[in-house]
């Protein structure tokens, strides 16, 4: 796996820019769910100030009124540059691409085309909370095919999951890389999924909204990329990367065998996303991408930090610096807190980490903490952390 070439940042580290008063003006879900002293590190968003980029791409739309449907390939084609760049992907064709509304809107609709009522999806396990929620009011059946040793792909679990699969119109819905572990797949890895879901006629759709977000020296392998991956579908968004989930907007992107199934979406899904949405994913792809290193190399810095951290005040918990996202998977289960040390830490501790219940198997006596905040609320959180144990 090669590593992803970085820039020469030539911009301060923007996890650092905005002060704790200045965050708790905020409305959005992070900074509306909890009570005032609560501090949270919790939901995926990202305690930054935006890419310049991003700001006059919005504020020029809203001075023009360019407020319409989005239309036109321009998502399409800076994402294609984009891999092209960052990952020495150049096999993104842009007419085998669609605009959707965000990615798990997308997941659903990629899930509808490979799949009917009632139909397997296989899930990594511990996973992202609403591959379950989504798959479920789908009317398709979750089946889980959990994570291995290091949180990686169990072949053999996912090998002996597909096999008693057969018959059925069954997908695996694949996070690339994983949330909550932070695991980048290898190309072996992602080789060994292809050649299972062709041997047991599975479809693969990927998750891929965390690619651009890995840590120095790791390098993203799409999923399309990989040999075998003809017949798979992945969803792609600048959202996370970027902090812009407000800003609605995602891709579907077809291999060369799945042409022919994304080609039936229906229309009305292109009328979903937003067109400002739009215009902010392009402008993030194509211009804030000395920016974004400069927030990769802040989260870096996070990563050793809370290492640090818990090494000194929470030495039972333990913790594996990820290889990508901005999310920590703590394993606190030898601190004696029951399956769900979220809740202690929010009732004694006044912080809120996400509960790894939710993540479905492997995530009881888990929880996973945001990094994408400044040095001083991290280590504020840690503080009371260790608080809620005394």
């Amino acid at each position: 796996m090669t590593s992803t070439p970085r820039e020469n940042p030539g911009e301060p580290n923007p996890l650092r820019a905005l002060t704790l008063d200045r965050l708790r003006r905020r409305t959005s879900m992070k900074w509306r769910t909890y009570p005032q002293d609560v501090l949270p590190v919790w939901v995926a968003e990202m305690d930054v100030q935006l890419a310049g980029p991003v700001v006059r791409a919005v504020t020029d739309a809203m001075e023009l009124g360019d407020t319409g449907y989005p239309a036109g390939t321009a998502y399409a084609e800076a994402l294609a540059a984009f891999a092209a760049k960052r990952w020495g992907w150049d096999g993104l064709d842009v007419t085998r691409t669609a605009i959707v509304p965000d990615v798990m809107l997308g997941v659903v609709e990629m899930l509808k085309l490979v799949t009917g009522p009632g139909d397997p999806v296989v899930v990594n396990s511990p996973v992202y909370p609403p591959f379950y929620q989504f798959v479920g009011n789908l009317d398709r059946r979750v089946v889980e095919a959990p994570l291995g040793a290091g949180g990686r792909i169990d072949l053999g679990v996912l090998a002996d999951t597909f096999r008693g699969l057969r018959g059925a119109r069954a997908a695996h819905l694949l996070c690339s890389p994983h949330n909550p572990t932070g695991t980048v797949h290898t190309v072996e890895e992602l080789t060994a999924v292809t050649v299972l879901a062709e041997r047991y006629g599975v479809r693969v759709v990927a998750d891929e909204i965390h690619a651009p977000l890995t840590a120095p020296g790791t390098g993203f392998v799409p999923y399309l990329s990989v040999p075998g991956a003809e017949r798979g579908l992945s969803l792609m968004s600048a959202s996370k990367a970027w902090n812009l989930a407000g800003l609605k907007a995602a891709l579907a992107v077809a291999g060369p065998g799945a042409a022919a199934d994304l080609a039936r979406l229906p229309e009305e899904v292109g009328h979903g996303p937003s067109h400002v949405g739009v215009l902010a994913h392009t402008a993030a792809l194509t211009d804030g991408t000395a920016w974004l290193d400069a927030l990769l190399a802040g989260l870096d810095e996070n990563r050793r930090l809370l290492a640090g951290l818990l090494d000194r005040h929470l030495p039972g918990i333990r913790y594996q610096p990820a290889e990508a996202t901005y999310l920590a998977w703590l394993d606190c289960r030898a601190l004696g807190l029951g399956d769900d040390p979220a809740a202690v830490f929010l009732e004694r501790g006044r912080v809120a980490v996400s509960s790894g219940i939710p993540f479905g198997t492997g995530g009881a006596g888990h929880v996973r903490f945001n990094l994408a905040t400044s040095p001083e609320v991290i280590t504020e959180a840690v503080r009371r952390m260790a608080s809620a144990l005394g």
